[in-house]
C-alpha cells in the first residue's frame, strides 16, 4: 500500500545548511521504504490511490532524531509506570544495583515509548542487559554505536541543535524512518520561495521544530507514535 505523508514543510536533510525545504511537501511511502519526496500536489496527482496522512498546517516532516544517551537512559535510569504515581520523568540511576531483568525490560519499554514521542528513531548503545536489548530490538529503533557526550533529557532537542540531533535524511530509496514536529520559524524573516516552490537554500526562512515532543513518529513505514 502507498501512503502519502503531507506536511506544511518537508525538510529532507536538516544537517545540510544548503538543502531546501518543501512547503506543502510530501513523502510517498511504499511498505518500509520511501518511494518519493516532493511537492504534495505533484505526488498526489501522480498517485491518486495513495492513502493520505495530512499532518496539518503547523507541521514539519523531517528525519527522526538520534539519542546519544541510550545506554544511560535505558540501563541506569528508571522509567516509572504511571500507576506508581511518581510522574513520568526518568529517575536518575534508579536501576543501579538492580538485578531484576523483568524490571529492566519494563522500564526500557516505557522509556523507548516516551522517546518515540519526541521523534527519536535511533538510539546509541551499548546495551548489556538482555531484557533491554530485546526491548530496543522490538521497538524498531536503529541502534548506533556508543556516542560521546551525555543527554539526560528524553528529548534530544532540549540540548542539541536540530541539525546535530537528526539521524540520516529522508530520501527516495531510503528506509521510511521520520518524524513530524510542530513547526516554528528558525529565522524571523519572510521565507524566500523560489519559482520551483522550495524555500531558499541559504537557510533564511527555513522552518524548525518546536521543542517538547513530536506529532508523529514513523519507523519502517509504520506509524508507531501519534500525539493524541
Amino acid at each position: 500500500m502507498l501512503t502519502l505523508h503531507r506536511a506544511a514543510f518537508v525538510l529532507p536533510d536538516p544537517a545540510d545548511p544548503a538543502a531546501p525545504s518543501l512547503p506543502d511537501g510530501a513523502v510517498l511511502v511504499r511498505g518500509e521504504w520511501v518511494e518519493a519526496v516532493g511537492p504534495y500536489p505533484e505526488l498526489a496527482a501522480a498517485h491518486p490511490g495513495a492513502r493520505v496522512r495530512d499532518w496539518g498546517p503547523g507541521s514539519l516532516l523531517a528525519p527522526g532524531l538520534r539519542h546519544p544517551s541510550g545506554h544511560r537512559l535505558l540501563e541506569r535510569d528508571y522509567h516509572p509506570d504511571p500507576r506508581e504515581d511518581v510522574g513520568v520523568e526518568p529517575v536518575a540511576d534508579g536501576l543501579v544495583g538492580c538485578a531484576d531483568e523483568a524490571r529492566f525490560g519494563a522500564s526500557a519499554r516505557r522509556g523507548l515509548q516516551r522517546m518515540l514521542g519526541y521523534g527519536v528513531t535511533a538510539v546509541a548503545g551499548p546495551f548489556e542487559r538482555a531484557a533491554v536489548r530485546t526491548a530496543v530490538a522490538r521497538s524498531g529503533l536503529a541502534v548506533l554505536p556508543s556516542a560521546a557526550g551525555a543527554v539526560g533529557a528524553l528529548d534530544p532537542l532540549a540540548v542539541l541543535p536540530f541539525a546535530e540531533a537528526v539521524h540520516g535524511r529522508v530520501a527516495a530509496g531510503g528506509r521510511a524512518d521520520f518524524a513530524v514536529f510542530p513547526v516554528v520559524p528558525v529565522f524571523p524573516v519572510v521565507p524566500m520561495v523560489s519559482v520551483e516552490g522550495v524555500v531558499d537554500g541559504s537557510g533564511e526562512g527555513r522552518p524548525g521544530p518546536a521543542a517538547g515532543g513530536c506529532l508523529a513518529t514513523v519507523l519502517g513505514g509504520r506509524l508507531v507514535y501519534r500525539r493524541r
